[in-house]
């Protein structure tokens, strides 16, 4: 296996730092103003494990490991005390992420979803979202002519998974809306 140098560093790498896999979330070379001393690489890492971000820096001579991790295609089958279940669509095996393992991204999940599962050593460690999906609007108010008096021509839509997103006033219950996973907005009908 290769060695990753500190000056090949981008985003979204997988890389291994004291014998912890890490994502890169940010490089920033800095070049410094006195002579004979070396560039150093700054970096925001995130573990892949724990979640915890952190500040490095690093000589641009060090080099690192890829972690043994890989991003899988599965399906989301549903979601019971036990957590979330999914299956490998590689492999047709089926795994659980305990559901403090998802998080707040438990509202985007809904049967049949497909979406990318980081597994790190073969065990299942996180999710990657598709940018957008698609839910249907469980229950919103109705529009009232008027409400636009204040600025904001929006109201609150509960979807069908217990999500609630800010949607324009003209969406109604039963409608399939589009959400963008990573900032939680409502980016059109489906």
């Amino acid at each position: 296996m290769a060695l990753i140098g500190a000056n090949e560093l981008k985003r979204k790498m997988l890389i291994t730092v004291d014998g912890q896999p890490y994502t890169v979330l940010e490089v920033f070379f800095a070049s410094p103003s006195a002579r004979g001393a070396s560039t150093m690489v700054r970096t925001r890492l995130r573990h892949l494990l724990t979640g915890a971000v952190q500040e490095r820096s690093f000589k641009t001579s060090e080099k690192f490991a890829e972690p043994d991790a890989e991003l899988v295609p599965a399906s989301f089958l549903y979601a019971d005390a036990g957590g979330c279940h999914f299956m490998d669509e590689s492999t047709f095996d089926q795994f659980t992420l305990a559901a403090d393992r998802i998080g707040d991204e438990r509202g985007y999940l809904k049967e049949g979803t497909t979406l990318q599962v980081l597994k790190y050593n073969g065990e299942p460690v996180s999710l990657q979202l598709p940018q957008f999906v698609e839910l249907t609007v469980a229950e919103t108010e109705p529009g009232v002519r008027g409400d636009t008096a204040s600025g904001g021509a929006t109201k609150v839509a509960r979807l069908e998974t217990g999500i609630a997103v800010r949607v324009p006033l003209f969406i109604k219950g039963g409608e399939t809306v589009r959400v963008d996973t990573r900032t939680g907005e409502f980016a059109g009908r489906a």
